[in-house]
């Protein structure tokens, strides 16, 4: 029955790679899937028996404790305790060629994965799931204080990392164990708050480094200002000098499809600085004299306002704490109190309505005129709609899936926001995308596999328990 099983399985997949355009690539993908899948099953292996190491280190210490008990002596001293712990880690660090600390610390974080989210730690042992997905689970649910919380966003959390990718695996899980249980986000929120800071670091050629641990929003806030101050020095001295088209018939940007690259085809006075270096140029004049340079720009600089979305629930803006988290697009949750301050200094607001059994946003309005769809389409999707990719909205064109020279609705079932370099895929190359209804799109590639996205208030929403009260 087994070999008749296979057989038919191999005939598919015959019959499927002749039906595939590109049957080369076809092959290729399915050989790195295989190989990723192979290497999670021995990167869960490798955290299993990181795990099993503490154990190791825990009865090392019960045995010292039981012969401390039996000569009579004192009790272990806490560091005394963990002398095992450290030992464990030093031999494994030698063997590894690694630094104990860091062999100690993934221990420690091994055994949280294996012991509170064990269906994690197996989905990623049969390839299911990438080492990025499990450890981005374990540390977002490491806030959580009851099993039952635990289990309930284990299910929710396994399911998002089975379609998504990495980095918005992270902000999913954020946001859906901030949403289980508001209050541990609340306290894991004013704990790392407490840890703000500006480090400095020595790099190689003349070079520094200077990090800032900051919440959030502001740090969002600090970039997105830099960027766009960068983008008008850039922009400013590069105006007319590309007039082309773009795939949708609207003017050509006169960067290229990346934030940290700038086009070539500029007149010999052009700026020929890149984004990322505008912006780093922009960063140091700010601090040292409290103005951009205006060398290339003119006056107008002062003008530019940073740009951040953040969702927060009615309940939450009132203040209560079970409203739910509020959400920074292209981050997760963050602290509500920073959430209420910015409402209070918006100008304004966009209400939105979302399905109670799934989270996606059915209706936004204003109570002042403003363009209503443009607003409804960055509130579903707030990054761009390639799977993986989570450049924010307002950085992103708003494509028409089916062109509207080909009929297609200027209406949210045929609109999504994709940033320059997957808009260009999309128009340039053998991918294909279609809506599937719900704000989820469907992208075929050129192999002829297709691959799902879903808006992010879907991926990360989490049902009620119990239904809501009535208005």
């Amino acid at each position: 029955m087994m070999h008749v099983s296979a057989h038919r399985e191999d005939v598919a997949d015959i019959r499927r790679m002749l039906d595939t355009p590109w049957p080369a690539l076809d092959r290729l993908v399915a050989d790195v899937v295989d190989a990723r899948r192979r290497i999670a099953e021995v990167q869960a292996e490798e955290a299993r028996l990181l795990a099993g190491a503490v154990g190791l280190a825990a009865d090392r210490t019960a045995l010292l404790r039981q012969e401390a008990q039996q000569r009579g002596s004192s009790p272990l001293r806490s560091s005394d305790a963990e002398l095992p712990l450290r030992e464990v880690a030093l031999e494994l660090g030698m063997a590894m060629r690694a630094s104990d600390r860091g062999v100690q610390r993934r221990m420690s974080e091994a055994y949280l994965l294996t012991t509170l989210f064990p269906r994690t730690h197996a989905s990623w042992a049969d390839g299911e799931i990438d080492a990025s997905h499990a450890w981005a689970i374990a540390r977002a649910g490491a806030v959580l204080r009851t099993s039952e919380d635990r289990a309930r966003f284990e299910t929710l959390a396994l399911e998002a990392a089975r379609t998504e990718s990495p980095s918005r695996m992270t902000q999913a899980a954020k946001a859906i164990a901030a949403t289980i249980d508001p209050a541990a986000f609340d306290d894991a929120v004013h704990r790392a708050t407490d840890e703000r800071s500006v480090r400095l670091f020595d790099l190689d050629d003349g070079m520094a480094r200077l990090i800032a641990d900051l919440p959030a929003p502001i740090a969002y806030a600090i970039y997105d200002s830099l960027t766009t101050r960068a983008r008008t020095i850039v922009d400013r001295t590069d105006t007319d000098t590309d007039t082309s088209k773009d795939a949708c018939g609207e003017p050509r940007r006169a960067r290229g499809d990346d934030a940290d690259t700038v086009v070539t085809s500029r007149s010999a006075d052009a700026e020929r600085r890149t984004l990322a270096q505008v912006r780093a140029d922009v960063f140091g004049d700010l601090l040292l004299t409290a103005a951009p340079s205006t060398t290339a720009t003119g006056a107008g600089l002062d003008a530019i306002r940073a740009r951040i979305q953040v969702t927060v629930p009615a309940l939450t803006l009132a203040g209560d704490p079970a409203g739910g988290p509020a959400m920074l697009a292209g981050h997760g949750p963050i602290d509500p109190a920073i959430a209420r301050r910015l409402a209070g200094l918006a100008p304004g607001w966009d209400r939105v309505f979302t399905d109670p059994h799934t989270g996606i946003p059915v209706a936004v309005d204003r109570y002042r005129p403003s363009a209503e769809l443009s607003r409804y389409l960055a509130a579903r999707d707030e990054r761009c709609r390639a799977p993986g990719c989570t450049r924010p909205a307002h950085g992103c064109d708003r494509d028409h899936t089916t062109a509207a020279a080909d009929g297609g609705a200027t209406a949210h079932e045929n609109l999504a926001h994709l940033c320059r370099r997957h808009h260009t895929m999309k128009h340039h190359t053998a991918w294909r995308v279609r809506h599937l209804g719900g704000g989820t799109l469907e992208w075929t590639g050129p192999t002829g596999r297709r691959y799902t996205d879903r808006p992010p208030s879907l991926v990360r929403f989490v049902p009620a328990t119990e239904d809501p009260p009535p208005f």
